[in-house]
């Protein structure tokens, strides 16, 4: 199995800006599920932000980004990304949690999600946070 790491940026209201400029200069194209498409609207000013989105382009480029919801801290430049880390295999997606999880501070459990068969995020020892999962197509 391959997995893949992807830079995943998190912004307050302006991932959507975010992806379309990084599209201008970089190429590709934009996926953006935003919080009222994925059911998950804890704020009704918040349901048109990005919950997750990326773009992908054929020269190679991917970043990821997404708005952070109001209700958990987030300070412009403090916070700025997570490390991404998907993959097809939930054994194998598992094992590398087990190994990451040593002196981390989990965020999320690893667990199925309403957007994937499994997803976590953890913050390591070294103050690195990471989001792994298990891909789902997107039936968007």
């Amino acid at each position: 199995m391959a997995i893949t790491t992807t830079t995943h940026l998190n912004f307050r209201g302006a991932a959507r800006e975010a992806l379309e400029f990084y599209r201008s200069v970089f190429g590709g194209r934009v996926v953006a599920v935003t919080y009222k498409d994925a059911g998950n609207v804890q704020d009704e000013n918040e349901a048109d932000w990005v919950m997750w989105g990326e773009v992908v382009a054929d020269n190679g480029f991917h970043v990821m980004a997404y708005d952070v919801p109001a209700q958990q801290p987030w300070q412009q430049g403090e916070n700025p990304f997570f490390v991404s880390v998907r993959g097809d295999d939930a054994e194998e997606i598992g094992a590398l949690w087990q190994g990451l999880a040593d002196g981390s501070t989990v965020v999320r459990p690893l667990e199925p999600a309403q957007w994937a068969p499994l997803y976590g995020m953890l913050t390591d020892r070294f103050g690195v946070t990471w989001v792994l999962d298990v891909t789902a197509s997107y039936n968007g």
